[in-house]
């Protein structure tokens, strides 16, 4: 299969047009090196045993390559960070550094913080439009504008289109297997390398590897969720006694964050005042949905048929709003926007969605696993335009539809497949 366009390589464009040294960041096969080596006069990659041991001894040797020079998995050799560090410093071009990883190192006492001298990318899966599977008809960035966005379009996806492609997964590299129980065991096999090698590899401890694949199952099953660690411990060793203190399980988190296999969604917090009691805890979702049903156990038709863990509906709408939450994160990236959830404390009103402009103002989005619309649909939406009326600039209710309209509360029902750039 040859290279797919992803929403990212116009920001590394920009980026590496300017900029001496981008570092792309992101989870095992997100696509970054083929990203990244589209850019680069030189490769070298850290994860071979003998290119490794080269730049372990002498560091600065990687400095003397044709430019533009790619170092993947660096953090294997965290030292080349300095040394690229120096050499802009001392006036490298821009483009002329590009460095891509698949974790943040454990130890990092030693390295600089990069402020100033490195920009950082987050890469993640494919979404829809980079799938090829969705033909936009909707702009985020017209919707994320001063003035009220055009509304319209129609797409041919259903529900069960939307379910197959949660469960293709978007990893380039395993969803162009095709068949989906062999993509299912794929990831289940890429949550085992991650725990049983990828960890260790990057030089962190972990003394009962099972527990952390049980919780990472349980983190799974919370998808979309606010959960607290403490019920997910629960959840991952139903009637043991003997369970991993809290700081084992924070030390969970903390290392699949690292390796971008974690990828919550950061609760908002506006500086309005009469926005102060919002929630803090982060949504859970993993870096793919494919990987949480993976971990789950649930396959395509019990997926359709309402199988798996429940919290609030049915998995497949946790699901369904974690592959939009994936969508709309790499347009909003796209934008230079950020993307966060809203919750009230006691979860009286929540918005699944808030897509913040640099200068705070936002787009409120719903997720809904529906076709149609009801009024309780968008009860939060409008809501929160009630409350904070200066900072709202657009209200979307993305759901699996055919039709993108405009409502006359002014809500834009938007079918996921529809919203592009």
């Amino acid at each position: 299969m040859g290279y797919v366009n992803r929403v990212v390589d116009s920001t590394l464009d920009r980026l590496v047009s300017g900029l001496p040294a981008v570092v792309v960041e992101g989870a095992r096969g997100v696509g970054k090196t083929a990203t990244a080596s589209r850019r680069a006069a030189t490769v070298v990659t850290l994860d071979r045993a003998a290119e490794r041991e080269i730049v372990i001894a002498s560091p600065a040797s990687v400095l003397a390559a044709t430019r533009p020079l790619f170092i993947d998995e660096w953090q294997r050799v965290p030292d080349v960070w300095n040394e690229i560090r120096h050499a802009v410093d001392d006036g490298a071009e821009p483009g002329s550094f590009l460095l891509a990883g698949s974790s943040s190192p454990i130890d990092d006492a030693e390295l600089h913080s990069g402020a100033g001298r490195f920009v950082r990318v987050h890469m993640r899966p494919m979404n829809l439009v980079e799938r090829g599977v969705a033909e936009p008809t909707v702009s985020l960035a017209s919707l994320l504008g001063d003035e009220t966005a055009q509304v319209g379009g129609t797409t041919p996806l259903t529900l069960t289109d939307y379910a197959e492609e949660i469960m293709r997964s978007g990893f380039p590299g395993i969803r162009s297997v095709g068949r989906l129980d062999l993509i299912s065991d794929l990831l289940r096999d890429y949550a085992n390398q991650i725990v049983q090698h990828d960890i260790p590899d990057s030089g962190e401890k972990i003394r009962r590897p099972k527990s952390l694949f049980e919780w990472l199952s349980a983190y799974a099953a919370a998808t979309g969720t606010t959960a607290s660690y403490a019920s997910l411990l629960t959840s991952a060793t139903p009637g043991q006694d003997e369970k991993p203190s809290k700081v084992t399980t924070m030390s969970y988190r903390d290392v699949l964050t690292r390796m971008w296999v974690l990828d919550p969604l950061e609760a908002w917090a506006p500086s309005t005042s009469h926005l102060k009691r919002l929630g803090q805890a982060p949504k859970h979702h993993l870096v793919d949905p494919a990987l949480a049903a993976s971990l789950v156990g649930v396959g395509f038709e019990t997926l359709l048929k309402g199988g798996g863990p429940t919290v609030d509906g049915t998995f497949l709408g946790s699901l369904f709003e974690s592959l939009a939450v994936q969508h709309v994160r790499v347009l909003a990236q796209g934008n230079s926007c950020g993307v966060f959830h809203m919750r009230e404390l006691g979860g009286r009103h929540e918005v699944d969605m808030i897509i913040r402009r640099p200068d705070s103002k936002v787009v409120a989005c719903e997720v809904k696993l529906s076709s149609t619309v009801r009024p309780k649909d968008v009860s939060n939406l409008n809501w929160l335009e009630a409350q904070a009326p200066e900072l709202v600039l657009d209200k979307i209710l993305i759901n699996t539809g055919p039709y993108a309209y405009r409502r006359k509360d002014g809500v834009a029902v938007v079918p996921l497949g529809l919203l592009g750039m």
